[in-house]
């Protein structure tokens, strides 16, 4: 075998490799020699029938993602890692505070990942300094939960996430492709069976078969990933989540088996945890940048995250968050005063109808015009 040293054989790699990442941090770590994936993956059907939304970045690297050795040419095997970021705490089920997804409470997991993943790459390298490696957390056209499942780490739950029998799901993945010829794992069987909580409790019915998840439904790409206005349909089903959703997660009964993470930047930051909504509705730019420079919830953006607090607080039903709509019927960009006169809407009543009159007088945006008479139609409405 190519690259391996005299007194180390391919067995032998991956019981270092396997002892290196529980060293570094790594709960969970699995190896298979590289291969096109199969059409049990069905990126291809998936992609075909529109279920990746906006995210065109999925199809353009299609092929790609289900031939690693179109990534990195010299691949022979790929290393899959798993880290814990379960903690024992529970989300907020106050109307006025905002729900954010598990895995975005403390700090972002890129940054604390690519330490670990750096380290491992470079132990490999050093250790085999002919070889060649490559890693990715979350950044590179690979399909992780794909290759996890191959390498016997877990196995693809019905929503589509990676279960393992150890720690459930609440686990961040990452990967190194390699040219060393390691021995592959066995693939990890399926333990769902016949249950099917995720996909009832789904608020956007988004897991639309087992399996199947359309993101045009999801919370998460509807908060996260969509950078446009959120379609009216799925808004009072969002709730008061403003970044993500964890509910598929929150009732699979393998995160009985959930243990609690040895990583603190995992654990909550109180910014991020539970935010009041009405102080979040009003922050510039620059103070979204501060307060999330190193947080996940960056993603969604200064604009996108803004709306989605919009649609929490008029989901939240309560007459006194009023005022903090008001400002933000007057902010700079449409796409947050749309989704403030929805808000408006919903809650009703004579101010927030008054609120509506005044705010159309001024409104030269068609859409957000267009966002303000509907309100105005859904405020007369009794509640």
């Amino acid at each position: 075998m190519t690259n391996l040293t005299p007194r180390l054989d391919a067995q032998g790699w991956n019981q270092r490799i396997n002892e290196k990442a529980r060293e570094l941090g790594f709960a969970k770590s699995g190896i298979r020699r590289v291969e096109r994936l199969d059409d049990r993956n069905r990126l291809e059907e998936w992609l075909a029938e529109g279920n990746h939304g906006e995210m065109q970045w999925m199809a353009r690297n299609s092929d790609r993602r289900l031939d690693p050795s179109k990534v990195l040419a010299q691949a022979r095997s790929i290393i899959t890692l798993g880290v814990n970021y379960y903690t024992p705490i529970s989300h907020s089920e106050s109307p006025l505070h905002g729900k954010i997804s598990r895995y975005a409470w403390g700090k972002d997991y890129h940054l604390i990942l690519k330490s670990r993943l750096t380290r491992l790459t470079n132990w490999i390298l050093d250790t085999s300094p002919a070889s060649w490696g490559l890693a990715y957390c979350d950044t590179g056209p690979i399909m992780e939960k794909a290759w996890a499942q191959l390498s016997g780490m877990g196995w693809i739950g019905k929503h589509s996430n990676l279960i393992t029998r150890e720690l459930g799901s609440w686990l961040f993945l990452a990967e190194i492709l390699t040219d060393l010829e390691l021995d592959s794992n066995l693939e990890s069987r399926n333990h769902c069976g016949t249950c099917h909580r995720c996909i009832d409790v789904c608020p956007t019915r988004a897991i639309v078969a087992p399996y199947v998840v359309d993101a045009r439904r999801c919370i998460s790409y509807l908060t996260i990933e969509l950078r446009g206005p959120i379609p009216r349909e799925f808004r009072v089903l969002i709730g008061t989540r403003i970044f993500g959703c964890d509910d598929c997660q929150d009732v699979c009964p393998w995160n009985r088996f959930s243990q609690l993470s040895l990583e603190s930047g995992f654990y909550p930051d109180p910014d991020h945890h539970a935010p009041a909504l009405a102080q979040l509705i009003g922050m510039t730019e620059l103070q979204f940048q501060e307060r999330f420079r190193h947080s996940p919830i960056r993603r969604a953006g200064y604009r996108g995250f803004l709306r989605n607090v919009a649609v929490a607080l008029g989901n939240s039903g309560d007459p006194s968050t009023i005022p903090a709509l008001q400002k933000a019927m007057s902010h700079p960009e449409s796409l947050i005063r749309q989704h403030a006169a929805w808000a408006l809407g919903k809650i009703g009543g004579t101010a927030a109808k008054a609120l509506l009159a005044k705010a159309l007088q001024g409104e030269e945006d068609v859409l957000t015009r267009e966002e303000i008479e509907l309100a105005m139609q859904a405020a007369e409405k009794p509640m």
